[in-house]
């Protein structure tokens, strides 16, 4: 849905249950144009959405979230000022479900942790 317009997966790699993609945000994408003029920010919704995708691209197949147990927003993004961002999921099976614990980050500044429940469609 977001992935190719707001952003981008330029890497992924996967060691055991945890999954890292290197993302590339656009910060031309109209998003940023409404969030907000002249000094856009990442939407927090739209990180929830790329933890969701990047699930989703991991496991090949749509998902829908049945859970958000934990959401913490730490620090906005400006797509300009940091174009390049690093997603952690440790994603862990059970039955028909999948428990992601997530962050989005660079270096050691975290921007959003996620904590819930995806089941697959």
């Amino acid at each position: 849905m977001l992935q190719n317009n707001l952003f981008t997966f330029t890497g992924s790699s996967t060691e055991g249950n945890l999954i890292k993609f290197a993302i590339t945000l656009n910060a031309d994408s109209s998003i940023f144009a409404g969030h907000f003029p002249g000094q856009p920010v990442l939407p927090g919704v739209c990180m929830m959405q790329m933890v969701k995708e990047a699930i989703e691209t991991h496991l090949g197949q749509k998902t829908d979230l049945v859970k958000a147990a934990d959401l913490k927003f730490l620090s906005m993004i400006d797509p300009g000022q940091t174009p390049v961002l690093s997603l952690e999921i440790k994603l862990t099976a059970l039955e028909e479900r999948y428990n992601a614990d997530a962050k989005l980050f660079v270096d050691d500044v975290v921007f959003f942790k996620f904590k819930g429940t995806f089941k697959v469609q």
